[in-house]
Order: C-alpha cells, then sequence, then structure tokens
C-alpha cells in the first residue's frame, strides 16, 4: 500500500461528514494524543522497567499515521509530498547526514 491508496483508506474510515475546520481540529488533536501514547509506552519502558511492547508501539503509531493522513486529506495535501519535502529540506540541512554541529547552529 502505498500514501495515496493510505490517504483514501483513512477516509473510508474516517466517520461522519464533518466540516474542514473540525478535521483540522480533530487531526491535530489526535495526533497529540496518539502521540502521547507513544511517549507513555517508551516512558514505562525507560523509566518503569516495562519491557518494549513492539507491537503496542506499532499499533499506536499506526493511529497517529492515521491523524496525519486525515489532516492531510483535511487540507488537500499529498501525503507522499509531505514526505519527500521533509527529506528535501533535511537533505538541504544535513548534505552529509545528520551532525551535531549543523543541527546547533543551523540556519532556517
Amino acid at each position: 500500500m502505498n500514501f495515496s491508496e493510505y490517504q483514501k483508506a483513512v477516509m473510508i474510515t474516517s466517520g461522519p461528514a464533518i466540516t474542514k475546520k473540525e478535521a483540522i481540529v480533530l487531526s491535530a488533536l489526535g495526533i497529540c494524543g496518539e502521540g502521547g501514547e507513544v511517549a507513555d509506552l517508551i516512558k514505562k519502558h525507560l523509566f518503569h522497567c516495562h519491557d518494549l511492547p513492539t507491537n503496542k508501539l506499532q499499533e499506536e503509531l499506526g493511529d497517529v499515521l492515521w491523524y496525519i493522513a486525515r489532516m492531510c486529506n483535511a487540507l488537500n495535501l499529498s501525503m507522499e509530498h509531505v514526505a519527500l519535502m521533509n527529506i528535501f529540506k533535511l537533505k538541504k540541512r544535513y548534505p552529509n547526514g545528520f551532525s551535531s554541529e549543523r543541527s546547533i547552529n543551523r540556519e532556517e
């Protein structure tokens, strides 16, 4: 499955029609909520001595991805384009790969 197919599948599972503004807010809150669940699993692994729950992390990352796709759909953006633009930005920032020096002294 590619990003375009995934975005179409997300629309099928999005529930009843809502306004663009509501879809943007729902998606932003969903990204934060699901990202918080990812962070909580990592916190419990690092500081509470829980096993790293890879299957649960995969599920929560899928939920984050779903809300990202929902946001892209609401904004009429292609996930593939968003991903490519992000890599383009990072290659420009770190042409020879990541470095702490370039991270600290970067120009925006």
